[in-house]
Protein backbone atom coordinates (compact mmCIF):
# COMPACT_ATOMS: atom_id res chain seq x y z
CA UNK A 1 0.00 0.00 0.00
CA UNK A 2 2.57 2.59 -1.11
CA UNK A 3 2.18 6.27 -0.36
CA UNK A 4 2.06 8.42 -3.47
CA UNK A 5 1.64 12.12 -4.21
CA UNK A 6 -0.69 13.06 -7.07
CA UNK A 7 -0.78 16.32 -9.00
CA UNK A 8 -4.02 18.09 -8.11
CA UNK A 9 -5.58 21.37 -9.25
CA UNK A 10 -4.19 23.22 -6.20
CA UNK A 11 -0.99 21.26 -5.63
CA UNK A 12 -0.03 17.81 -4.46
CA UNK A 13 -2.59 15.32 -3.14
CA UNK A 14 -1.52 12.69 -0.62
CA UNK A 15 -2.78 9.24 -1.61
CA UNK A 16 -2.52 5.48 -1.10
CA UNK A 17 -2.72 3.06 -4.00
CA UNK A 18 -3.03 -0.73 -4.09
CA UNK A 19 -2.71 -2.16 -7.60
CA UNK A 20 -4.34 -5.43 -8.57
CA UNK A 21 -2.15 -8.39 -9.45
CA UNK A 22 -4.40 -9.05 -12.45
CA UNK A 23 -3.87 -7.39 -15.80
CA UNK A 24 -6.89 -5.37 -16.89
CA UNK A 25 -8.50 -5.45 -13.44
CA UNK A 26 -11.27 -2.96 -12.65
CA UNK A 27 -10.39 0.21 -10.76
CA UNK A 28 -12.01 2.00 -7.83
CA UNK A 29 -11.65 5.47 -6.34
CA UNK A 30 -12.64 5.86 -2.66
CA UNK A 31 -13.54 9.28 -1.23
CA UNK A 32 -13.44 10.30 2.43
CA UNK A 33 -15.91 12.28 4.60
CA UNK A 34 -16.00 16.02 5.26
CA UNK A 35 -12.56 17.67 5.54
CA UNK A 36 -13.77 20.21 8.12
CA UNK A 37 -15.14 17.52 10.44
CA UNK A 38 -12.11 15.27 10.74
CA UNK A 39 -12.55 13.38 7.48
CA UNK A 40 -9.41 11.83 6.02
CA UNK A 41 -8.51 8.94 3.73
CA UNK A 42 -7.66 6.99 6.91
CA UNK A 43 -11.20 7.22 8.23
CA UNK A 44 -12.29 3.73 9.30
CA UNK A 45 -15.26 3.54 6.93
CA UNK A 46 -13.20 4.86 4.02
CA UNK A 47 -10.47 2.32 4.75
CA UNK A 48 -13.03 -0.50 5.00
CA UNK A 49 -14.35 0.38 1.53
CA UNK A 50 -10.79 0.52 0.19
CA UNK A 51 -10.01 -2.94 1.57
CA UNK A 52 -13.27 -4.43 0.28
CA UNK A 53 -12.45 -3.37 -3.27
CA UNK A 54 -8.84 -4.51 -3.02
CA UNK A 55 -9.84 -7.93 -1.69
CA UNK A 56 -11.92 -8.41 -4.83
CA UNK A 57 -9.07 -7.73 -7.19
CA UNK A 58 -9.61 -4.04 -7.94
CA UNK A 59 -6.79 -1.57 -8.37
CA UNK A 60 -7.93 0.93 -5.75
CA UNK A 61 -6.95 4.49 -4.83
CA UNK A 62 -7.85 6.68 -1.88
CA UNK A 63 -6.52 10.17 -1.24
CA UNK A 64 -6.83 13.21 1.01
CA UNK A 65 -8.80 16.13 -0.34
CA UNK A 66 -7.04 19.50 -0.52
CA UNK A 67 -6.01 20.83 2.88
CA UNK A 68 -6.19 17.43 4.57
CA UNK A 69 -3.05 15.67 5.83
CA UNK A 70 -0.20 16.37 3.44
CA UNK A 71 -2.46 17.46 0.57
CA UNK A 72 -1.92 21.06 -0.46
CA UNK A 73 -4.60 23.73 -0.76
CA UNK A 74 -7.61 24.48 1.44
CA UNK A 75 -11.25 23.46 1.69
CA UNK A 76 -13.32 24.76 -1.24
CA UNK A 77 -16.99 24.09 -0.40
CA UNK A 78 -17.10 20.91 -2.49
CA UNK A 79 -16.26 22.48 -5.84
CA UNK A 80 -12.51 22.14 -5.42
CA UNK A 81 -12.90 18.73 -3.84
CA UNK A 82 -14.78 17.54 -6.93
CA UNK A 83 -11.86 18.79 -9.05
CA UNK A 84 -9.48 16.86 -6.76
CA UNK A 85 -11.53 13.68 -7.27
CA UNK A 86 -11.47 14.18 -11.05
CA UNK A 87 -7.67 14.56 -10.97
CA UNK A 88 -7.35 11.38 -8.90
CA UNK A 89 -9.58 9.52 -11.34
CA UNK A 90 -7.42 10.75 -14.22
CA UNK A 91 -4.31 9.37 -12.49
CA UNK A 92 -6.01 6.05 -11.77
CA UNK A 93 -7.07 5.68 -15.40
CA UNK A 94 -3.62 6.63 -16.70
CA UNK A 95 -1.83 3.92 -14.73
CA UNK A 96 -4.50 1.31 -15.57
CA UNK A 97 -4.94 1.82 -19.28
CA UNK A 98 -6.46 -1.61 -19.95
CA UNK A 99 -8.83 -1.77 -16.98
CA UNK A 100 -12.25 -3.33 -17.51
CA UNK A 101 -14.40 -0.92 -15.47
CA UNK A 102 -14.19 2.06 -13.12
CA UNK A 103 -16.06 2.46 -9.85
CA UNK A 104 -16.39 5.31 -7.38
CA UNK A 105 -17.18 4.89 -3.68
CA UNK A 106 -17.61 7.46 -0.97
CA UNK A 107 -18.64 7.88 2.65
CA UNK A 108 -20.86 10.81 3.71
CA UNK A 109 -19.40 13.98 2.09
CA UNK A 110 -17.33 11.64 -0.07
CA UNK A 111 -20.54 10.01 -1.32
CA UNK A 112 -21.86 13.43 -2.37
CA UNK A 113 -18.65 14.19 -4.26
CA UNK A 114 -18.62 10.71 -5.79
CA UNK A 115 -22.16 11.00 -7.10
CA UNK A 116 -21.31 14.33 -8.72
CA UNK A 117 -18.22 12.79 -10.28
CA UNK A 118 -20.14 9.94 -11.90
CA UNK A 119 -22.44 12.50 -13.55
CA UNK A 120 -19.40 13.98 -15.29
CA UNK A 121 -17.36 10.90 -16.10
CA UNK A 122 -18.98 8.38 -18.46
CA UNK A 123 -16.29 5.78 -17.79
CA UNK A 124 -17.70 5.18 -14.28
CA UNK A 125 -19.66 1.92 -14.36
CA UNK A 126 -20.88 1.65 -10.77
CA UNK A 127 -20.97 3.37 -7.39
CA UNK A 128 -21.10 2.72 -3.66
CA UNK A 129 -22.59 5.52 -1.55
CA UNK A 130 -22.34 5.02 2.21
CA UNK A 131 -24.48 7.38 4.29
CA UNK A 132 -25.02 10.00 1.57
CA UNK A 133 -25.90 13.26 3.39
CA UNK A 134 -29.21 13.82 1.64
CA UNK A 135 -30.41 16.21 4.37
CA UNK A 136 -27.30 18.41 4.19
CA UNK A 137 -26.41 18.63 0.50
CA UNK A 138 -28.35 18.96 -2.74
CA UNK A 139 -28.57 15.71 -4.73
CA UNK A 140 -30.95 17.05 -7.38
CA UNK A 141 -28.14 16.81 -9.95
CA UNK A 142 -28.96 13.10 -10.18
CA UNK A 143 -31.45 13.75 -12.96
CA UNK A 144 -31.12 11.07 -14.02
CA UNK A 145 -28.50 8.96 -12.27
CA UNK A 146 -26.48 7.41 -15.13
CA UNK A 147 -25.32 4.12 -13.58
CA UNK A 148 -26.44 1.43 -11.16
CA UNK A 149 -25.05 1.25 -7.65
CA UNK A 150 -25.50 0.56 -3.96
CA UNK A 151 -26.55 2.90 -1.16
CA UNK A 152 -25.88 1.78 2.43
CA UNK A 153 -27.17 3.59 5.52
CA UNK A 154 -27.33 3.02 9.25
CA UNK A 155 -30.78 2.77 10.77
CA UNK A 156 -29.69 4.89 13.76
CA UNK A 157 -27.72 7.53 11.87
CA UNK A 158 -27.63 10.57 14.15
CA UNK A 159 -26.38 12.99 11.46
CA UNK A 160 -28.32 11.92 8.36
CA UNK A 161 -31.81 10.63 9.29
CA UNK A 162 -32.80 7.45 7.50
CA UNK A 163 -35.98 8.93 5.93
CA UNK A 164 -33.90 11.53 4.04
CA UNK A 165 -31.88 8.81 2.32
CA UNK A 166 -34.90 6.57 1.80
CA UNK A 167 -36.59 9.43 -0.07
CA UNK A 168 -33.52 9.92 -2.27
CA UNK A 169 -33.23 6.24 -3.14
CA UNK A 170 -36.96 5.93 -3.83
CA UNK A 171 -36.61 8.73 -6.37
CA UNK A 172 -33.65 7.02 -8.04
CA UNK A 173 -35.46 3.68 -8.09
CA UNK A 174 -38.10 5.08 -10.44
CA UNK A 175 -35.55 5.67 -13.20
CA UNK A 176 -35.31 3.31 -16.14
CA UNK A 177 -32.27 1.32 -17.20
CA UNK A 178 -30.48 1.57 -13.84
CA UNK A 179 -30.98 -0.15 -10.52
CA UNK A 180 -30.08 1.34 -7.15
CA UNK A 181 -29.96 -1.19 -4.36
CA UNK A 182 -30.59 0.11 -0.83
CA UNK A 183 -29.24 -1.71 2.22
CA UNK A 184 -29.73 -0.60 5.81
CA UNK A 185 -27.63 -1.74 8.75
CA UNK A 186 -29.75 -2.15 11.86
CA UNK A 187 -28.42 -0.31 14.89
CA UNK A 188 -25.62 1.46 13.04
CA UNK A 189 -24.92 5.15 13.56
CA UNK A 190 -23.27 7.48 11.08
CA UNK A 191 -19.75 6.19 11.75
CA UNK A 192 -20.66 2.47 11.86
CA UNK A 193 -18.98 1.81 15.19
CA UNK A 194 -19.19 -1.96 15.84
CA UNK A 195 -20.75 -2.40 12.38
CA UNK A 196 -17.77 -2.10 10.02
CA UNK A 197 -17.65 -5.84 9.37
CA UNK A 198 -21.31 -5.90 8.35
CA UNK A 199 -20.77 -2.86 6.14
CA UNK A 200 -17.90 -4.61 4.38
CA UNK A 201 -20.01 -7.73 3.91
CA UNK A 202 -22.89 -5.81 2.31
CA UNK A 203 -20.61 -3.90 -0.04
CA UNK A 204 -18.65 -7.04 -0.90
CA UNK A 205 -21.79 -9.01 -1.62
CA UNK A 206 -23.01 -6.31 -3.96
CA UNK A 207 -19.69 -6.23 -5.81
CA UNK A 208 -19.84 -10.01 -6.15
CA UNK A 209 -23.32 -9.75 -7.70
CA UNK A 210 -22.17 -7.09 -10.13
CA UNK A 211 -19.18 -9.22 -11.12
CA UNK A 212 -21.60 -11.96 -12.18
CA UNK A 213 -24.18 -9.62 -13.70
CA UNK A 214 -22.84 -6.63 -15.67
CA UNK A 215 -26.25 -4.97 -15.54
CA UNK A 216 -26.21 -5.09 -11.76
CA UNK A 217 -29.72 -6.49 -11.60
CA UNK A 218 -30.79 -8.06 -8.34
CA UNK A 219 -33.73 -10.53 -8.39
CA UNK A 220 -35.89 -8.03 -6.51
CA UNK A 221 -34.98 -5.00 -8.59
CA UNK A 222 -37.71 -5.50 -11.17
CA UNK A 223 -40.30 -5.42 -8.40
CA UNK A 224 -38.86 -2.25 -6.87
CA UNK A 225 -38.76 -0.47 -10.23
CA UNK A 226 -42.35 -1.43 -10.91
CA UNK A 227 -43.52 -0.36 -7.46
CA UNK A 228 -41.15 2.01 -5.55
CA UNK A 229 -43.29 1.66 -2.42
CA UNK A 230 -41.72 -1.77 -2.00
CA UNK A 231 -38.43 0.01 -1.30
CA UNK A 232 -39.97 1.78 1.67
CA UNK A 233 -41.47 -1.48 2.95
CA UNK A 234 -38.14 -3.29 2.60
CA UNK A 235 -36.38 -0.50 4.51
CA UNK A 236 -38.91 -0.61 7.32
CA UNK A 237 -38.51 -4.37 7.61
CA UNK A 238 -34.69 -4.42 7.61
Amino acid sequence: MPEIMLSGPEGRLEARYSPSKQTGAPTALVLHPHPLHGGTMNNRVTYALYQTFHQRGFSVLRFNFRGVGRSEGSYDQGEGELADAAAALDWLGAVNGEHTATWVAGFSFGAWIGMQLLMRRPEIAGFIAVSPPANLFDFSFLAPCPVSGLVVHGSEDEIVPLPAVTKLVAKLATQREITVEFQTIAGAGHFYQHHLEELGQKVGHYLDIRALSPTGLHPEHAKIIADPSLLLKATAAS
